[in-house]
C-alpha cells in the first residue's frame, strides 16, 4: 500500500467532493468548466483552475485520481509540500493555457479534469527519474520513464493534430511540458545530470510548439477553423456586445411602457446583471 502526502490528500479530496458537486448540479459544473467564450470574452480567468478539479464521470475521475495517487507522495516527499503545489498548479494553468490558445476560435470548446496537472507530476518525475519505470493502469507493461514521455508527446501532437476523440490532447502536453520545466526550474542540476532523456522528450515537443505558434498551416490542423463559421474573440465579443445592448434596451423600453412592476422576476435578475 502506498502512502500520500498530506498535500497530495487534501488535493485528491478536493478532486473528488467538488467533482461530486458537478456531477450532482449541472449549474454549478458549468459555472466552473472551461469554456472559452466565458475566459476569453467574460475574463472569467478562474476557470482556468476550478476545471481542474471538475469531471465528466466517476470512471475519468478514477483514472485521474489513481494516476495522481501513484505520483504524488514520492514528489511531495522530495520536493516539499510548497514545490509539490507549484508543480502541480503551474502544470493545471500551463495545460489549460495551451488549450485556450489552439481553441481560442472555438466558441463552444469546453473541457474539464485533472488530466494536465497530473501530466505535469509525470513529466517533473521523468525530469527526476528518467529511468523509473512506467507502466500502464491495469497492465503489466512497463518501460523507462523517458521513453514514454516522449511517445506520450508523439501520441498527444498526432491527438492534436487530428481531434478524433474527446481526449484534451492539448491540455496534458501542456501540462507535461510545464511540470517538467518547473522540476528543471527547481533543480537545474538534473538538466546536466539527465541532458539526452529531457531533451530528447523538450525538443519534439517544443518543434510541434513552436510551429503551432508560427507556422500552424504546415500541421494542417483543422480546429483553427471554426466549423460553424469563423470568428475572431474580438468578433464575438462585439457580437455579445451588441446582443447585450439590444436586450437591455427591449427591457428599458417595458419599464418605459409598462412600469417596472411589469418585469418578471428572470427580467430583474437580467437587467441587474446588464446594467453592471
Amino acid at each position: 500500500m502506498r502512502d500520500i502526502g498530506l498535500i497530495g490528500l487534501m488535493i485528491l479530496i478536493t478532486n473528488v467532493l467538488v467533482s461530486y458537486l458537478g456531477f450532482k448540479d449541472r449549474k454549478f459544473f458549468q459555472k466552473f468548466a472551461f469554456e472559452i467564450d466565458p475566459i476569453l470574452i467574460g475574463k472569467d480567468f478562474k476557470r482556468l483552475i476550478t476545471s481542474g478539479f471538475l469531471h465528466v464521470g466517476w470512471t475519468h475521475l478514477l483514472f485521474n485520481m489513481i494516476t495522481f495517487y501513484f505520483f504524488s507522495y514520492s514528489l511531495e516527499v522530495l520536493l516539499g509540500k510548497a514545490n509539490f503545489l507549484m508543480i502541480y498548479f503551474a502544470s493545471l494553468l500551463g495545460g489549460n493555457l495551451l488549450s485556450l490558445f489552439i481553441h481560442r476560435n472555438h466558441a463552444d470548446y469546453s473541457a474539464v479534469g485533472a488530466s494536465g496537472a497530473v501530466c505535469g507530476l509525470i513529466f517533473a518525475s521523468i525530469a527526476l527519474y528518467p529511468g523509473m519505470d512506467i507502466g500502464l493502469i491495469f497492465l503489466p507493461v512497463y518501460i523507462p520513464g523517458w521513453i514514454f514521455g516522449l511517445l506520450f508527446v508523439l501520441f498527444s501532437v498526432y491527438g492534436i493534430k487530428t481531434q478524433r476523440d474527446n481526449i484534451g490532447h492539448d491540455a496534458h502536453l501542456g501540462g507535461g511540458l510545464v511540470g517538467m520545466l518547473v522540476a528543471i526550474a527547481l533543480y537545474p542540476q538534473i538538466l546536466s545530470l539527465n541532458t539526452v532523456p529531457i531533451l530528447a522528450v523538450l525538443i519534439p515537443a517544443s518543434t510541434f510548439l513552436f510551429i503551432l505558434a508560427y507556422r500552424p498551416e504546415l500541421l494542417y490542423i483543422q480546429i483553427f477553423r471554426n466549423k460553424r463559421g469563423f470568428q475572431t474573440v474580438e468578433d464575438r465579443y462585439h457580437t455579445a456586445k451588441k446582443s447585450r445592448e439590444i436586450e437591455l434596451n427591449e427591457l428599458l423600453d417595458k419599464i418605459q411602457k409598462s412600469g417596472i412592476d411589469s418585469l418578471t422576476k428572470r427580467e430583474r435578475e437580467r437587467l441587474r446583471e446588464l446594467s453592471n
